[in-house]
């Protein structure tokens, strides 16, 4: 049977090609996945791990658990806790470290790095072990700073040029005193370093005489475990944390391979999406193939062979296919990782140097996927085959499917389908986070069913044609009833197309919805002309909303900031905002009260009311950081948004008690000019704060653009990502067709013979593919529009402003894609339908 089922794999070569092609583009997804996420791990993990060659033992500060309403207070590392390390037994050289975010503009006025990775520190004294000077010295005062190597190279920096950058507001420009080289995980991947001396990093980033961190080096002979030992006896308990250099450099390893957890399942869903759409065409292409030879495979179960044999050839011959495919893709995948790596540089994302990761892991999965997924494709249609009784020797058409097994499957169909809709819809009843389970198990439940009804809804649907295919006189008539003539290959060459379409148009209804939402939303919310924020998403100074209420054209201006009180025995996060000011940068609904927040009155969101029990009038203590308590009064209860929720009060209250200055920080300021939002006033806007590259002034048509701009980008990617399905889709479409053309040869041949020429037959074989491609589009649209609507009242539990819009033009251009599939699918099959020989083709059998 070995022998057998080897010579089809290579007398069917030809006819196999295509299920090759589509199961080695999923296993090259997946193992190119692999290989790119595991060498960009690695080489994170070698850099991150050469910034500790300068500590044995790091000591951070400890943290105190909030207690009830009492806040918890971070404990300092400070000058005094420093020298005592110093004197610990076993204690080489100490270093306080001291870091925070630095943005650096380049000669252009342009951020460097993107703001995320943009960091600041000290250097320590004249010469620091971390960062090997390049050249120049170490910096010296207020007025000098130093610059790692890649982003000095980067933005032509040298020793004595003036850079401007911002910490959290503020422009600065110091002299750059010199150029040093890192390790830095960060530097390495694209972000940038600047460092000042101690002094200065300990102003700059409000930790006035203390430290982030306190790194010791082992002096010689004693290990990193003794000194860690030594250190917990030293320094108090519970005031420091101490942490090997080891235990360090093992959990930044976890920590970047769980960052990459992420990008590694995203991009594995989608290359299982590819491989699930492929087995339709494995399973469809083994159907034909044993339909084909249904003499042959009768014969043998008359001259002996057992149906265990038949099965079992069937699938040592999806095995050797399997096998050549998972190989190829493998190859494939490691020139897809390489790529990506490649990719990343030329975007301008540099990627620590590291050699092109290919794990066993990797090599067992891609052969694993490969072989498993053909096997397990090819198992019904050889379980078919093992059910050819010897008789049908006597006939070369195969029994056609009994009533029985249609009425099973349509059952099924159903039981599935309606199970499917009704998750779905019991899923949309339910909260965002608790509806996303439900909801996905809804979904795969109705694709299989509509997949298992498919032949049945092929009829009607293809039927609906027909006044369009009369058009086209007899190739059309013989096209249309050539797609219903094998509902079960015509519902599986659909279903690959229906699968990438479905995921298309939900993913492209969703995000048409949320853009419309943070639009509206940020026209109802806002009467704000401009929302000032920094541009990596961290605090403003409060230095930069002081500056903008001095400006004579900004009638109001209220700081948006968020702090931790106590309230009612639990620790809550509140907002604070300028209360002689909110009113006229907002347009919040109220549900109750008149809009007053004071130094003695608040405003709540609706949901806080309602969990607290609150209502206008209401009173409660609130527990400030410094241990204070103050009585305050609800005045209203307001609808929260995206913009703001909570409990709103004044930040007069929040500034009376903080005990920490660098505490005092604002996430983003609105303020409302006299001329309203126009480019002069924003570029006057922008001169105010120094022309600061790292912040953004925004205003309503910024942020909705902004908010587009990142929702396009996903959708792009996901487009990009599900190309790889329609592809594989257009594999099957081919295959489907061509091995039709190889099966109708003899029919073919009599419709030549008596009169109908080689443009009709191309037109006929094109008709067909189209009718089945819009079949399997249709079908796909109305899913992704079922989907995009149930995942949209999902989304609208957080989002008030969600309202489902359907982008017909989207729509219609996914249509006219499934058509252009089905066009460009039939170009051989029609081609090779069209030149076959006339005589040669009647005699075929």
């Amino acid at each position: 049977m070995f022998r057998t089922a080897l010579r089809n794999v290579l007398a069917h070569k030809a006819r196999l090609l295509m299920t090759v092609l589509a199961v080695m583009l999923g296993v090259a997804f997946v193992s190119g996945t692999l290989v790119f996420t595991n060498t960009l791990s690695n080489a994170l993990q070698n850099s991150s791990a050469k910034g500790f060659d300068q500590v044995d033992v790091a000591v951070e500060p400890g943290y105190q658990e909030d207690v009830g309403d009492k806040i918890g207070k971070t404990p300092e590392l400070t000058q005094a806790l420093l020298e005592k390390t110093a004197k610990v037994p076993g204690a080489g050289s100490v270093i306080g470290v001291v870091n925070g975010f630095t943005a650096i503009a380049d000669k252009d006025g342009q951020l460097i790095g993107g703001g995320f990775q943009s960091q600041g520190g000290n250097y320590w004294g004249d010469k620091d072990a971390r960062y090997p000077l390049k050249d120049g010295s170490a910096p010296k005062g207020a007025g000098q700073v130093a610059l790692d190597a890649r982003t000095a190279e980067r933005a032509g920096y040298k020793i004595g040029d003036t850079v401007r950058l911002s910490v959290n507001g503020p422009v600065l420009s110091p002299t750059v005193s010199g150029i040093f080289t890192t390790d830095d995980g960060n530097v390495a991947a694209g972000g940038s370093l600047a460092l000042f001396d101690t002094t200065t990093a300990q102003r700059l980033f409000g930790k006035a005489g203390t430290y982030d961190e306190i790194d010791v080096k082992a002096a010689a002979g004693t290990s990193q475990a003794a000194l860690k030992s030594a250190l917990d006896k030293a320094l108090p308990r519970g005031a420091v944390v101490t942490t090997t250099a080891t235990q360090l450099a093992d959990d930044q390893a976890r920590n970047i391979a769980a960052s990459m957890s992420g990008m590694k399942k995203g991009l594995l869903v989608f290359a299982g999406i590819s491989l699930f759409v492929g087995t339709f065409i494995i399973a469809n292409t083994f159907t034909m193939l044993v339909a084909q030879r249904t003499k042959e495979l009768a014969l043998m179960r008359a001259v002996g062979a057992s149906r265990r044999q038949i099965t079992r050839s069937v699938l040592i011959e999806a095995f050797v296919v399997g096998a050549v495919a998972a190989v190829t893709g493998l190859v494939t995948g490691i020139g897809i990782g390489a790529g990506l790596k490649a990719l990343l540089g030329t975007l301008g994302a540099t990627v620590p140097d590291g050699p092109l990761i290919v794990t066993p892991g990797t090599v067992g999965a891609a052969l694993a996927v490969g072989i498993l997924v053909t096997m397990l494709a090819a198992w019904l249609p050889g379980r078919r085959a093992a059910k050819i009784p010897p008789v049908a020797a006597m006939s070369s058409v195969h029994a056609t499917a009994t009533t029985k097994s249609l009425v099973l499957r349509n059952t099924l169909g159903a039981l599935f389908s309606g199970a499917g809709v009704a998750v779905v819809l019991a899923a949309t009843t339910m909260s965002g986070s608790d509806g996303q389970a439900p909801m996905g198990i809804g979904a795969v439940l109705l694709i299989i069913g509509v997949f298992i009804l498919t032949p049945l809804l092929s009829r009607p649907m293809i039927a609906s044609a027909a006044p369009l295919m009369r058009l086209f006189g007899v190739s059309g008539k013989l096209a249309r009833q050539n797609s219903v003539r094998n509902p079960r290959r015509t519902a599986a060459t659909a279903s690959a197309l229906m699968i990438g379409l479905t995921l298309i148009t939900g993913m492209t209804v969703m995000a048409g919805s949320v853009q419309k939402s943070i639009d509206k939303m940020a026209s109802d919310a806002v009467r704000a002309d401009y929302v000032i924020s920094m541009a990596n998403g961290n605090d403003l100074s409060p230095d930069v909303a002081a500056k903008l209420a001095k400006t004579s054209e900004v009638t109001a201006a209220s700081s948006v900031r968020y702090a931790a009180v106590g309230i009612a025995g639990t620790t809550e996060s509140v907002t604070g905002v300028t209360g002689g000011a909110i009113g006229e940068l907002t347009k919040l609904t109220l549900h109750d009260g008149t809009f007053k927040v004071s130094p003695t009155q608040v405003v709540v969101d609706d949901d806080t009311a309602k969990y607290r029990h609150w209502k206008v009038g209401s009173t409660f203590t609130v527990s400030y950081e410094d241990g204070q308590k103050q009585r305050l009064t609800v005045a209203a209860v307001y609808e929260g948004n995206e913009l703001l929720s909570g409990v709103l009060l004044d930040n007069s209250l929040l500034d009376a008690h903080q005990t920490n200055a660098s505490d005092l920080s604002d996430r983003q300021v609105m303020v409302k000019m006299s001329d309203g939002a126009t480019s002069a006033t924003k570029d006057r806007l922008e001169k105010a704060l120094g022309s600061n590259p790292a912040i953004k002034i925004q205003d309503k048509k910024d942020i909705s653009n902004e908010t587009a701009k990142d929702v396009t980008l996903m959708l792009n990617m996901l487009y990009g990502l599900l190309a790889m399905a329609i592809l594989v889709a257009v594999l099957g479409v081919i295959n489907t067709l061509a091995m039709s053309v190889f099966e109708r040869s003899q029919e073919i041949g009599m419709l030549r013979a008596i009169g109908l020429d080689r443009k009709g037959i191309k037109r006929m074989v094109r008709l067909e593919s189209l009718v089945i491609s819009l079949f399997g589009g249709v079908l796909g649209i109305g899913l992704g529009v079922f989907f995009g609507w149930a995942a949209g009242e999902l989304v609208g539990t957080s989002l008030p402003t969600y309202e489902l819009v359907l982008p017909w033009a989207r729509m219609a251009l996914f249509l006219l894609l499934a058509a252009t599939v089905g066009v460009l699918a039939a170009l051989w099959p029609a081609r090779r339908a069209a030149g076959l020989n006339m005589l040669t083709a009647i005699k075929s059998e």
